[in-house]
């Protein structure tokens, strides 16, 4: 009589799918925690009606005869530094001048303007044509 225990198969896991869940799994949180920030301070801010405080801008024209002019208002050069003091209040959240020139102004007249608003303490921009109705136009030369 043999008493010997047959041999069985051997027990096999099948470990291909292991590797890609594993891969699934730091990358998962990997991305979890870069967006978890552990250093930010929960506070309740107070609500308000309107998002931020308007901008302030100012437009200063020039017309192809050197003649300034803030919002529809003409002044002469000497006078635009009081003009623009006003409408520029101390304190002002980012206040701007928008520089509109015609084309043949010399550029010494909007640096000047530009140094004002500096002095100031005001962003400037040069406003400029749409590029599209630019192109429409007929050229004059």
């Amino acid at each position: 009589m043999n008493l010997r225990r047959r041999k069985k198969g051997h027990a096999e896991m099948h470990n291909g799918a292991l590797n890609d869940i594993l891969f699934i799994l730091l990358l998962f949180f990997l991305i979890v925690s870069s967006l978890a920030n552990p250093n930010v301070i929960k506070l309740m801010l107070p609500k308000a009606k309107s998002n931020t405080k308007a901008k302030q801008t100012v437009v200063v024209s020039i017309d192809a005869g050197q003649q300034f002019y803030v919002g529809t208002q003409k002044v002469s050069f000497e006078q635009l530094r009081a003009t623009l003091v006003p409408k520029i209040p101390v304190g002002e959240v980012d206040p701007t001048i928008v520089i509109n020139a015609e084309e043949s102004v010399p550029i010494s007249a909007v640096v000047s303007v530009m140094q004002i608003a500096r002095e100031l303490g005001a962003k400037t921009v040069l406003g400029t044509a749409n590029p599209q109705s630019a192109a429409a136009a007929p050229a004059n030369k």
